[in-house]
């Protein structure tokens, strides 16, 4: 300085000191937490050291110098001099801010708080009041990206008396972008590369600072792959370079793009994936109706719940993958134009249907346990080859109905059956249990034949008609209307319950097992026999059945 302490000591102690005042004095010690200044009044004043750190907590004076302080009280009362540092330091800075209101010169400053309507700002330790719609160009919600940074900014207001003021940073941007945009809005087209600064993230994508000029990042053109929240790609207050996907000039709409910059990896798709590779991926997402997989940066395909796992078709995908898990798959087709692909996880595992026709042929026997009971049959599990088969009701007993039999089974039991037949492709297996005995009703049939006279015994009545046990696991069936004097409604009423009857064997109904029986075809049969018999020795052209019994009964 260039004057020496003395002169400024003689100076300050001929002035009219009072309390308010801003004087100087010499820094004589640093002693624990205080500073000892001499300003050549009746005592040294103590000032807390904490008035003499930056922001940093950095110590600013030392020994010797020379600082401005204000003057608080000559003496308080106790013999001492009260003193501050960090009211003349503000005092400082407020005459400072209001020269530069003044000169609209632009000041610097730091983002310190949101509060309702705007936000705070940090002046040198003066705190200024920053309206929401005065931080940028456009309003900005979130200034993250600002915080903690040296700003500057325009003191629009200031009022040291009711200590309020008014800053604007939109008003110091407008001047430095005012050139700076307009070269910008004449450079902008569709296509060129421009880099840009992220100012805020929503939900569907980010706004960029172009350099006057916002413009929107969609989350659709931030990356390749599935991106479900912009802060995976992108954070506030980075910056990116993007690419121009449309401008709207009247409107001043700007649409960026990031991914465009990056080879569009769906380009050679077919030839890198083709139909029944199999390849590797991560679970990305999880619906109900399948899981998404990603096999590379940009590329991913659906794996429907049908094609997750060959026995359990209707089972939630949650029940067999996780998020960020690693799983074999296999490209079942690709749709270039839509960007799909269906992808397939059980097509990585052996089918076990193709696995169970390998090891059994039609009429193998099998072992397996219910698995549950329906109306129309029963499901086997056969844990040989982890496939579910199935009993129809007619496959249980040759002549027992099937309704009949289902109630003799239970979940879980064990039981042995035939194959019947193997559909790979439906990925159906029919099993049978009759089937493991010998059908005695059809070996029945095969050594009577049709036409032959037979005799059982009346079991029971079904319906219309009685059933009549023929032999040990034989039974046949004898309509109302096939006897004499029956009719399809009536039955009648000289048969009984264990009758022995005799009757004739017309047919096999191979449906439902059983013997067809008629006796009023037999009786005929037996009546056209005698009329043959009685005509061998009379004139047939007169003879009838009433001659025929006159005949016999002479």
């Amino acid at each position: 300085m260039s004057e020496n302490f003395a002169e400024i000591f003689e100076r300050e102690r001929k002035s009219d000191l009072k309390p308010g005042n801003v004087v100087h004095g010499e820094v004589i010690g640093v002693e624990g937490e205080y500073v000892i200044i001499n300003a050549g009044l009746k005592s040294e004043g103590i000032i807390p050291i904490g008035q003499f750190k930056d922001e940093d907590g950095k110590l600013e004076v030392a020994k010797g110098d020379v600082v401005e302080v204000i003057l608080d009280a000559i003496e308080d009362g106790y013999g001492k001099t009260r003193l501050s540092r960090e009211k003349a330091k503000r005092m400082r800075i407020w005459s400072e801010l209001e020269e530069a209101y003044r000169e609209s010169q632009v000041v610097q400053g730091t983002i310190t708080n949101k509060v309702k309507g705007g936000f705070t700002v940090s002046l040198g330790g003066i705190v200024a009041f920053l309206p929401g719609s005065l931080v940028d160009m456009r309003p900005v919600r979130d200034t993250s990206y600002l915080e903690g940074k040296a700003l500057y900014f325009k003191i629009i207001k200031i009022d040291q008396r009711r200590n309020n003021i008014v800053v604007s940073r939109r008003a110091v941007m407008e001047m430095e972008y005012g050139s700076e945009r307009e070269d910008l809005v004449r450079r902008l087209k569709k296509g060129i590369k421009v880099k840009g600064i992220v100012k805020n993230l929503t939900d569907y994508g980010a706004f960029l600072d172009l350099g006057g000029v916002d413009g929107l990042l969609h989350i659709t053109d931030m990356s390749w792959r599935r991106v479900q929240h912009p802060s995976e790609v992108v954070a506030v207050g980075s910056e990116i370079e993007v690419q121009v996907l449309e401008y709207d000039r009247e409107k001043m709409r700007v649409s960026l793009g990031l991914k465009q910059l990056d080879n569009d990896p769906w380009s050679e798709i077919e030839n890198k994936y083709p139909k029944g590779a199999k390849v590797k991926g991560r679970v990305t997402n999880i619906a109900d109706y399948g899981c998404f997989v990603e096999i590379e940066d940009g590329v991913e395909g659906l794996v429907h719940v049908s094609e997750m796992n060959w026995r359990s078709k209707n089972i939630h995908p949650e029940k067999l993958v996780s998020l960020g898990q690693g799983i074999e798959i296999m490209v079942l087709g690709i749709d270039h134009e839509r960007r799909r692909m269906s992808l397939g996880m059980k097509q990585c595992k052996p089918n076990p249907w193709e696995e169970f026709s390998k090891k059994h042929e039609k009429g193998d026997k099998v072992s397996g346990r219910i698995k549950s009971i329906t109306d129309f049959g029963l499901f086997v599990g056969i844990e040989s080859c982890d496939v579910d088969s199935l009993i129809h009701m007619s496959d249980l007993s040759w002549n027992e109905p099937g309704d009949v039999m289902l109630r003799k089974f239970k979940k879980n039991m064990e039981v042995e059956a035939v194959v019947l037949s193997v559909d790979v492709g439906r990925e159906r297996i029919s099993l049978g249990i009759k089937q493991l005995d010998c059908n005695k009703t059809q070996e029945y049939f095969s050594k009577h034949g049709k036409g032959s006279i037979v005799e059982g015994v009346v079991k029971d009545t079904q319906k219309n008609r009685f059933r009549i046990e023929l032999a040990d696991s034989v039974m046949g069936m004898l309509a109302f209307s096939e006897l004499p004097g029956g009719t399809a409604g009536n039955k009648p009423e000289n048969v009984k319950v264990d009758d022995k009857i005799r009757s004739k064997l017309t047919g096999y109904d191979k449906k439902t097992n059983t013997l067809l029986l008629s006796v009023t075809k037999m009786l005929k049969d037996e009546e056209s026999k005698m009329i043959r018999e009685y005509t061998v020795g009379h004139d047939a052209a007169t003879a009838s059945i009433g001659d025929i019994i006159k005949d016999k009964t002479d």
